[in-house]
């Protein structure tokens, strides 16, 4: 067999051509976040005042930045190779929450830092906006990224077949 033999390419060699369905979600998940953020931010400055608040914002900002970063990575790499997109997944997971950490590190002493609520925002909103998540995006690689908006006919049982 010729090395241009299509039976020849390696899994790891080929690479994504299609829509980046990373960025549809992440921008989902992006105005979700803004939608939860009053709240973070409110029970944030009950318990702990304007400080508490923007810890809260800050926490809740580092989130959506990661989310962000990570969505790029993978569209990026996936137009690589998809060896290159399992290195950067799970190096890059790594890699952010060094960022995360150190980005809360640079600012742990600054006299409008609350800890407590800061991460507290930072774990309430990365778990709960992927489960908020989860109810919107399509398991389906018919539709990759969000589900697909219903149709009349879709919720009418009478037209079912």
């Amino acid at each position: 067999m010729k090395s241009d033999d299509p039976r020849m390419v390696s899994v790891l060699s080929m690479h994504d051509q299609g829509p980046a369905p990373e960025a549809q979600i992440v921008r989902d998940l992006v105005r979700r976040g803004a939608m939860a953020a009053p709240v973070l931010v409110g029970a944030s400055a009950i318990g702990w005042g304007a400080d508490g608040a923007w810890s809260a914002g800050y926490g809740l900002a580092l989130v959506l930045a990661n989310f962000a970063l990570n969505a790029w990575v993978v569209s990026v790499t996936a137009r690589i190779s998809y060896a290159m997109l399992m290195g950067a997944t799970l190096f890059g997971y790594l890699i952010r929450l060094a960022l995360v950490s150190a980005a809360v590190y640079v600012v742990r002493d600054l006299p409008w830092v609350e800890l407590v609520p800061m991460c507290l925002a930072l774990v309430v909103a990365h778990v709960g906006l992927l489960f908020w998540e989860l109810r919107y995006v399509s398991l389906s690689l018919a539709f990759p990224g969000l589900k697909p908006a219903a149709t009349a006919t879709d919720a009418d049982p009478s037209h079912a077949d």
